[in-house]
């Protein structure tokens, strides 16, 4: 368990780093926004008090520390996500990294903010509240799949620490 946990951490940490330099790269070059993950920290911050769905985040009240709060839910999500695609991956992963399982794995993550964070933060299931629904779905589908191409480069360069 601890070294799935290890595993999870770094290939996750780095998995998340990867697709926020994808979007980094997309604001820079084309001006996709991506995320505002102050406004996940702000969600997660009305929790205690008992509101789970805002109408929407953004006229909700702010949070102290809510920028902090959301980049580290984000990556705790992304080891989260890592550690549950390893284990449903198997340790025979890391000995043969292919491109085809993580990617897949990646895509699905979008299930979550469609069908979780998206209403929660008053975009409806799946953006469908959005002013352009089918532009946010696709964003949120491309995050995801850079996520789990960010889970291959990352299960790559661990297994290349591993034998250096």
């Amino acid at each position: 368990m601890t070294q799935l946990m290890i595993e999870a951490a770094l290939i996750g940490g780095g998995a998340t780093i990867f697709m926020d330099i994808v979007a980094l790269l997309r604001h820079r070059l084309f001006g996709i926004p991506s995320l505002d993950y102050a406004m996940v920290g702000r969600w997660l911050g009305h929790l205690p008090g008992g509101t789970l769905i805002h109408r929407p985040i953004g006229k909700s009240a702010r949070i102290r520390g809510e920028a902090a709060l959301g980049w580290a839910a984000h990556y705790m999500i992304g080891i989260a996500f890592a550690a549950a695609f390893l284990a449903l991956a198997g340790a025979d992963w890391l000995d043969r990294t292919t491109l085809a399982p993580p990617l897949v794995f990646g895509m699905l993550t979008v299930l979550f903010p469609f069908a979780v964070l998206q209403p929660c933060l008053g975009a409806g299931m799946a953006a469908r509240k959005m002013p352009q629904p089918n532009v946010a779905r696709r964003r949120s589908l491309l995050a995801h799949a850079s996520f789990g191409l960010g889970l291959w480069v990352a299960g790559l360069g661990y297994t290349h620490m591993l034998q250096a």
